[in-house]
């Protein structure tokens, strides 16, 4: 039968018709399933790796890993074929040959296997690089030889900026060269930053390698604890810290602390602890775990309380979990009691669980008792002892003799309550409570002789060895307080010699001879016949106990110097037993890991490396710029003659601006990210620095700008005027770039072509110069979109330099020439009469925030409308979803009736449309408000070519690629209304095209710095296509749908 079962299932593999081969290949899985061999029908199967139907071609894959490790010389056959997948153009089927080519395990192919994770390294589909990151261990397993190339593709595959890859590669890395912490040096900020969105395995991964990284890399925050002070509910200036920290001298001249403040946490440290806390939210259990040992291991003793509550949450989880659990929280407990007792019920063990969990609950239990909760612990273990598990039991009453040995104030009273089980019925329960009183009277064996007598009585009744042996040792070492006991329990155990068990004949040895030694009148005959009967013993323990003792207390002739010295010799005084906890030494294996859960250690377990003495140099985490995005001044001059070239330049102005978009693309994991959103004052010292360094380079050519602009602002309102001054130093830290910009500003100013201002529309003729609007005074200016052309309050600093000399004549050109349209008016933040007077509106000025590149900028609009000044204006303490950050205004002291003032404060969306919830406070009130951006806003402009935009959209296809058709309205077919709209819908820079009906628009997203590219593709007739590439495929579906809406209105 089988062999015509085997002929039936060749002849549907050779058949054409797909069903029938996935019928026979679904056969032929179950088969070996089974555990039957199919081996025979490798060639019939091989035959169909070419097969084009996907579901077939996986079971053709799945069979070959089985067996090609048998069927080598076959397999061999098959390896062009899956070399022939490798350039497949499905992403699906590249990575499932590469996963069938690394399972075949044959030398030979070691080569193939290697060139093929090389391409696939570099493949553009961030899955197939996935597959190559877990066939680099299996061919490390197959050729260890090849360590070095696969260390070359593993640091490759390091500064990917996916994340889906990044967990595969660290955990290649854990595998190949754990030892080169060299390689993540660079990476770090970006592995910090991707952890939040890696699949929970991998972030398991990372967190394990990162917690080992930073205990080679930072001091240890425990260090000097008592003059640590990392104080998160800091003001926003944080004048102490923040200037401590600068590295400039203006910003560390005004205080110098530096004694009270031996320890500072690095920068990077601080991200790590900052960027792992949102995930002890994970519904994943591992990943709260191995947050919570990265905690444990690293964190502040003041930090490290965050992790108890996520961890009690794991312990309505599964038992397997729970076990996990409990095992790793006995060791935290034991050095941070404090961090579990505020859930010491969530400890209380119920009659349901396991007895491992139950002994580990009461472990958990004992670590915690402290005199202030012992008398509720007690109440809680007195329950305990009535349960039928017998293991339990024996487990409570250890614990009640650890507590007594723990706490002095309750020694009596545990003593008292173990004496009363003595008459339990339960045989067990009276032996385990022998053993632990037997230990408790070795601390204060002069005031318990009663408990020793009444052990004494219980030697008839007792049977189990371990309680016999205690009670004999114990009337042994202090016979001398019950003299007319002893001698009596030593004839009634010479009686019953020959039938006890070898622990209990010992003891009776034992106490044979401490008798003899105090009270030989009575026992010398007693002690001879027991001594008689041991040396005749089976046990050879107890002849040769038998015999030693007897030479040495039994005087003779012949008797050595030992004996001379017997009674020194057994009735030494012996110290107390000190009752520990078994997970007491368990904290030097890292928490988390299977060996800390064997308590031994396991194969491939990286030992946790010690604190250093020293930091070591934190400048080896800092990515560098590269040269070619770092353009200066004369570069930008010479682009002036390519019209293009100055388009989109002008389009991402002041995204650009002051060389922030290089900066922000290459160091958003240095020092940016690293500092923004952080509930310390570090983020806030860098801003000041810099503010102050730039203050200091560009003072003349302020001087020289205001007395340019004074006779511009003689015309303005009082309130206008305030707002005005405001905005100069909010503008001076992102507008002024560098010294030749600063100082072109005043000349520029004067030389404003007469044009240019006969531009300008009626609404906005009380705006002052180019510098003061770009930033505060949007308010001035109605709306865009009844401007045919922009006012010049949105031209920035920096592009204003490169304008100069250049006519506006050429209509086309006004759009692409002017900042990216600010489009978003401003909104509603506070109703006067829900905020009692106090009204707020916000806009996004489309600026970079100073600080963090990563942050969209808000303007906030405070106006005073009651009769009495607000004071204390400030942002509470803001509870985000996971991701989001805000970088909080400086507070304002006090706002008079009928007075304005505006305020920046930067908000990490996290890529997002999530609302940024929080507080407005004043000294007497709190609002709750939120800010909801438009997708438009979370991106900043990116200048690209006509050639690179074309690679990079070729690079995002397929899913990446959003494509909707749209009708164009009649008022919406010239070019300049068509850019506008769009550029006023989403923060986008133009890009240079050679056709006149195609718009091209690119920028970046803001946090993860993703490419969005844009193409509108415009018919004679009105028809039009949108096209939106990106790699946030949310972002780019949402943003079809806005840039349609305002076309189409």
């Amino acid at each position: 039968m089988l062999p015509t079962r085997h002929d039936d299932l060749k002849e549907m593999l050779d058949t054409n018709k797909d069903s029938l081969k996935l019928e026979a290949m679904k056969r032929i899985v179950a088969m070996i399933a089974r555990g039957k061999n199919a081996s025979d029908l490798f060639p019939a199967v091989v035959k169909n790796v070419a097969c084009k139907n996907i579901e077939v071609k996986k079971l053709v894959y799945v069979y070959l890993v089985r067996y090609a490790e048998e069927q080598q010389d076959l397999a061999l056959l098959s390896i062009s074929t899956f070399q022939r997948g490798l350039k497949d153009p499905n992403q699906l089927i590249r990575a499932s040959a590469l996963r069938v080519l690394s399972s075949i395990r044959v030398p030979i192919i070691v080569p193939i296997m290697m060139l093929a994770i090389k391409e696939a390294a570099s493949d553009m589909s961030p899955y197939v690089r996935k597959t190559a990151a877990h066939a680099i261990p299996k061919l490390y397993s197959l050729d260890s030889d090849q360590k070095d190339q696969l260390i070359e593709v593993i640091e490759k595959l390091l500064a990917d900026k996916t994340t889906l890859v990044a967990g595969s590669v660290v955990m290649a890395f854990e595998e190949v060269c754990p030892e080169r912490i060299d390689l993540i040096h660079k990476n770090y900020r970006k592995l910090c930053n991707l952890l939040i969105d890696v699949e929970e395995w991998g972030q398991v991964v990372i967190i394990s390698m990162l917690t080992r990284y930073a205990r080679t890399q930072f001091l240890s925050p425990t260090q000097n604890e008592s003059l640590l002070e990392e104080n998160p509910e800091k003001a926003f200036y944080g004048s102490e810290e923040d200037e401590a920290k600068g590295t400039g001298p203006e910003a560390a001249a005004p205080v110098a602390l530096p004694a009270r403040k031996p320890y500072v946490m690095d920068p990077d440290h601080r991200l790590l602890l900052r960027n792992t806390k949102p995930l002890l939210q994970s519904r994943s259990a591992a990943v709260v775990m191995a947050v919570a040992q990265l905690y444990f291991h690293l964190a502040p003793k003041a930090e490290v309380g965050v992790i108890a509550k996520a961890l009690v949450r794991l312990l309505r989880s599964h038992s397997e979990v729970q076990y996990v659990v409990l095992q790793n929280v006995a060791t935290m407990s034991i050095k941070r009691r404090g961090m579990f007792e505020p859930y010491l019920k969530s400890f209380y063990i119920r009659s349901t669980d396991p007895t491992q969990i139950k002994i580990l609950k009461l472990e958990v239990l004992t670590n915690l008792a402290n005199e202030t909760n012992i008398p509720t612990v007690l109440r809680e273990f007195q329950t305990y002892i009535r349960s039928m598990d017998k293991d339990f039991v024996a487990a409570t009453i250890q614990a009640i003799g650890r507590c007594a040995t723990n706490i002095g104030r309750v020694r009596d009273t545990c003593l008292n309550g173990l004496v009363q089980l003595l008459s339990n019925r339960d045989e067990l329960v009276v032996a385990e409570s022998v053993v632990v009183i037997k230990k408790l009277l070795q601390m204060q064996p002069a005031q318990h002789g009663e408990i020793i007598k009444h052990l004494a009585k219980l030697t008839d009744n007792i049977q189990v060895p371990m309680a016999r042996a205690s009670i004999l040792w114990l009337i042994g070492e202090y016979c001398e307080h019950i003299p007319k006991i002893a001698p009596d329990v030593l004839r009634k155990m010479a009686k019953s010699f020959t039938a006890e068990e070898d622990i209990v004949k010992l003891q009776v040895i034992n106490l044979a001879a401490k008798l003899y030694l105090t009270n030989s009148k009575q026992t010398k005959l007693l002690t001879q016949y027991v001594l008689s009967l041991a040396k005749y013993d089976q046990n050879y323990d107890i002849r040769d106990r038998a015999r030693f003792t007897r030479q040495l207390i039994v005087p003779s002739e012949q008797g050595g110097a030992l004996s001379r010295h017997a009674k020194k010799l057994f009735l030494a005084p012996k110290p107390a037993p000190v009752l520990e906890s078994s997970f007491k030494d368990r904290d030097h294996f890292q928490l988390g890991s299977l060996s800390h859960l064997l308590n031994a250690k396991a194969t491939g377990y990286q030992e946790l490396p010690d604190w250093p003495e020293e930091a070591p140099d934190p400048s080896v985490r800092n990515v560098e710029v590269p040269e070619w995005t770092k353009c200066s001044n004369r570069e930008k001059r010479k682009e002036k003659e390519k019209p293009f070239y100055s388009d989109s330049e002008g389009e991402s102005g002041p995204t650009e601006s002051a060389d922030s978009e290089p900066e922000s693309e290459s160091e958003s994991e240095s020092k940016s990210s690293s500092e923004s959103g952080s509930e310390e004052s570090s983020s806030e010292s860098d801003e000041d620095q810099d503010e102050d360094e730039e203050k200091g380079r560009g003072s003349k050519s302020e001087q020289s700008e205001e007395e340019g602009e004074k006779r511009k602002k003689r015309k303005k309102m009082p309130a206008e005027h305030g707002e005005g001054s405001s905005s100069d130093e909010g503008s001076d830290s992102s507008s002024s770039s560098s010294e030749s910009e600063m100082t072109s500003e005043s000349a520029e100013e004067q030389a404003e072509p007469a044009s240019w201002r006969k531009k300008t529309p009626p609404s906005s003729k009380s705006v002052p110069a180019a510098k003061e609007v770009s930033l505060l005074d949007l308010e001035d200016y109605t709306t865009p979109s009844a401007q045919p052309v922009s006012p010049p309050a949105v031209v920035s600093t920096s592009l204003a330099t490169d304008l100069e000399g250049l006519t506006l004549t050429d209509s086309s050109l006004v759009p692409s020439l002017l900042s990216p349209v600010p489009g978003v008016e401003r909104q509603e933040l506070l109703h006067r009469v829900a905020g009692e007077g106090l009204a707020v509106d916000y806009a996004f000025s489309r600026q970079p925030f100073p600080g963090d590149p990563h942050m969209v900028s808000v303007h906030i609009y405070f106006s005073n409308n009651s009769e009495t000044p607000i004071k204390g204006l400030h942002v509470g303490t803001p509870k985000l979803p996971a991701g989001i950050s805000i970088q909080e205004f400086p507070e304002i002291e006090s706002l008079a009736p009928g007075e304005s003032a505006t305020a920046i404060m930067g908000i990490n969306f996290c890529d997002s449309t999530q609302a940024a919830n929080f507080q407005l406070c004043t000294q007497t009130r709190q609002f709750y408000v939120s800010i909801q951006p438009p997708v438009g806003e979370l991106m900043a402009p990116v200048f690209l070519s006509e050639n690179e935009f074309k690679k990079e959209q070729g690079k995002l296809t397929g899913m990446n690629e959003i494509t909707e058709k749209l009708m164009l309205p009649d008022s919406c077919r010239s070019d300049h209304i068509v850019v506008q709209k769009v550029t006023a819908t989403a923060n986008l820079g133009r890009v240079p095209c050679g056709t006149s009906d195609e718009y091209r628009f690119a920028g970046r997203t803001l946090t993860s710095r993703s490419l969005v590219l844009l193409t509108l593709d415009t018919q004679p007739a009105g028809a039009a296509q949108v096209i939106v590439n990106s790699e946030k495929m949310v972002i780019g579906t949402m943003l079809v749908k806005d840039v349609i809406q305002a076309l189409t209105q």
